[in-house]
């Protein structure tokens, strides 16, 4: 059996996945400590509906971004913990999951797919029949030269933004939650198909301030804890 989970958003996505079989479940809250709250329970919750325990996990597939800081932070950790157990990992990019999504919906591509970067950006990544482009980080300003008439999809949380900002309509699913966690079960079947990652690399929105404060802040250390912090 293996486990699915994408904690990239406000959104909690989880799948159990046996064969044809599978167990999902969606769980809508804030980003953050609520997932850290949600995630082990709804797991619980879904072993106990699958009739199977803990010991019947096979491996992991975890989406390790782009997304927030903490709340991607809780599902990759919860994914390397189990890999501490012996479980091998997987991950896979939240483009991935859309494009997914998107093609058990029947969308075909070619496709830009849209996330929100916070501070009037966007992650882009066009998906279509072949390998998927490489993602970028846009401002909104520059979506229409971005897209330049093409289709696209975005969350429905982000979906207003991103449309104000572009010059062309946006392709819609009826469902998404159905259609995420449909995606999510195509990805917990393929990608064991192939050889396990460890350790997974979260991909987060942009750097923590930390990150971005550090090479101004380290002119003020001494040099022997600076090249300390270097190694």
């Amino acid at each position: 059996m293996i486990l699915g989970l994408d904690s990239t958003t406000e959104r909690l996505h989880l799948a159990l996945v046996e064969g044809e079989t599978a167990w999902t479940r969606r769980v809508v809250g804030g980003v953050g400590r609520s997932h850290s709250e949600a995630l082990l329970p709804t797991l619980n919750e879904l072993l106990t509906e699958a009739g199977r325990t803990p010991r019947d996990l096979r491996g992991v597939v975890a989406c390790v971004g782009p997304g927030g800081f903490t709340s991607l932070r809780i599902g990759v950790a919860t994914a390397e913990g189990l890999a501490l157990t012996g479980l091998p990992t997987w991950g896979f990019s939240a483009f991935e999951l859309r494009a997914c999504a998107l093609r058990t919906a029947g969308y075909i591509g070619p496709v830009w797919i849209l996330l929100d970067g916070q501070r009037n950006e966007v992650f882009a990544q066009r998906w279509g029949t072949g390998p998927m482009g490489p993602a970028c980080r846009y401002p909104l300003a520059e979506l229409p030269t971005l897209l330049q008439g093409q289709p696209w999809w975005a969350p429905e949380a982000f979906a207003p933004k991103a449309s104000a900002a572009a010059d062309c309509p946006a392709l819609t699913l009826v469902d998404e939650g159905a259609s995420t966690l449909v995606g999510l079960t195509q990805l917990c079947r393929e990608l064991p198909l192939k050889p396990p990652e460890s350790p997974l690399v979260p991909f987060y929105l942009r750097e923590t301030d930390a990150e971005v404060n550090f090479p101004e802040a380290s002119r003020h250390l001494p040099d022997a804890l600076r090249q300390g912090h270097a190694r």
